[in-house]
Parts: C-alpha cells; sequence; structure tokens
C-alpha cells in the first residue's frame, strides 16, 4: 500500500502544452536531501540561518527555478492530503484541459493511497485506547485513469506509473495497466534502480531509459522527459490529421 500524507497537482506550461503532474514530492527539489530544511541550513544566530557549503549549489538553483516557474506562470501548485481531495482535484483539472485536446498532458507520477477509509466509516472522535483492540476494514480506492481517460480528457496524452519490488511480474502488470486504461506510457519502476533506471512501455513497445553515468549529478528523468515530449510531438501531430 502507498500512502501519500501529502502530495501536491502541478500544472506546468512546457514546451507550449500544459502538462499537469501529480507529484509527492515539491518540484526542483530532487537534489537536496530528503530533509532539505535540517540538512541543507544552519543556524547563525538568533535569528539568522544560512546555506550550508555542501549544499549552496543545489539550494541555489532549486529556489531560483522555483521561483523562476512561479514568476513565469508555468506552475500552479495544488496541494492535497486525502484521496478525497486528490481525486476532486484530478477530475477539476482534467475537466479544465478537456478543451486542450492532445497538446494536454497527464503525467501521473503520484503513489496514491491502494486503499482507504471510507468517509461514512471513519470515527467522528478520538478513538479510545481503553475500548480494546482495534479492527479497520480498508476498501480499494477506486482506479480513475480509465474515467480519465475516456471521459475527463478522452485526446489527452497520458502516461502513468507503474511500482514493483518483483521484476519478474513489473513488465506485466505494467502491460496491463497499459491496455486495460488505455494509456499511451506507462513508466515501470523496479524500487531498488528506480533512479538509474526504467522501462517505458507502450503500444509499440517497451523502451528502457537509462541515467547518463558520464554525466556527474545526472538522473534518470531527463532522458525519460525528453522521450514523453518526443512522444507526445507524435501524438499531437497525429491527432491533427
Amino acid at each position: 500500500m502507498h500512502m501519500s500524507p501529502r502530495g501536491h497537482f502541478h500544472r506546468v506550461l512546457y514546451q507550449g502544452w500544459i502538462c499537469s503532474y501529480i507529484l509527492i514530492s515539491e518540484p526542483y527539489c530532487r537534489s537536496l536531501p530528503e530533509d532539505p530544511f535540517l540538512e541543507c541550513f544552519e543556524s547563525i544566530g538568533d535569528f539568522d540561518i544560512r546555506v550550508r557549503p555542501p549544499y549552496s549549489e543545489a539550494v541555489n538553483r532549486a529556489i531560483s527555478d522555483h521561483h523562476a516557474a512561479i514568476a513565469g506562470g508555468q506552475l500552479l501548485k495544488l496541494p492535497f492530503t486525502t484521496i478525497f481531495e486528490y481525486l476532486q482535484i484530478l477530475q477539476m483539472a482534467a475537466l479544465s484541459m478537456r478543451t486542450l485536446g492532445p497538446n494536454a498532458m497527464f503525467y501521473l507520477a503520484a503513489a496514491v493511497s491502494d486503499f482507504y477509509v471510507p468517509w461514512e466509516s471513519m470515527a467522528e472522535h478520538k478513538i479510545q485506547s481503553g475500548s480494546g483492540p482495534l479492527d479497520m476494514r480498508l476498501v480499494q480506492v477506486p482506479k480513475m485513469l480509465s474515467v480519465l481517460k475516456k471521459e475527463w480528457t478522452p485526446l489527452a496524452f497520458c502516461i502513468s506509473f507503474k511500482l514493483e519490488t518483483d521484476t519478474k511480474i513489473l513488465l506485466e502488470k505494467a502491460d496491463m495497466a497499459l491496455k486495460k486504461y488505455k494509456m499511451h506510457m506507462v513508466v515501470a519502476n523496479e524500487l531498488s534502480t528506480r533512479k538509474e533506471e526504467v522501462t517505458v512501455v507502450s503500444p509499440s513497445g517497451k523502451i528502457p531509459v537509462h541515467r547518463d553515468k558520464t554525466q556527474p549529478g545526472s538522473d534518470v528523468e531527463k532522458p525519460l522527459i525528453e522521450l514523453i515530449v518526443d512522444r507526445h510531438s507524435v501524438h499531437v501531430k497525429e491527432c491533427g490529421t
């Protein structure tokens, strides 16, 4: 079960197209430590802080890129906490982008909860420990990818992600998701190697994507995004003919 205590829904203007990203972490922060405020900064007085030298370049780049995107109207962050908020935001964003047709892209990278507690089953007040053992029944989260593709934004370019710890079933499940939900691409991640390589599953075949190990500080996201942009361009042209 993938639990997301807090995520962000992002709308990004990329090369003239509107792209919606649903992510768990903040954009521009992947080069920072997982606990950036505690690791990157240090106190130099009662009211002042400064960036620790090992992180100065990464922090400066993250802050500059973030503010540039905000100032340029290229990034809109809509925070969500619960699965109820997530599904509502997804629907509103999809319907608002419907008029963009094939120019719209959904990059669904958030590890959303697989199970949840239905609203009507939630306790109204704090559960008392003296009540004895606690039994909780979780319900499977509705699969909304098919609704997104068929009803909300039928012409949008949609990419979903599949994360597994067992490589033996990863590609099989990614292929099943591609066919079941009519995605244009499914990015297959294996937990232990996801930062080094992924496999993009599409109707035309499986494409391995690797981090460029000859470039210091490189990650797998750059070649992955380049591939997605290329395929999206083809999608836009095909829909226009």
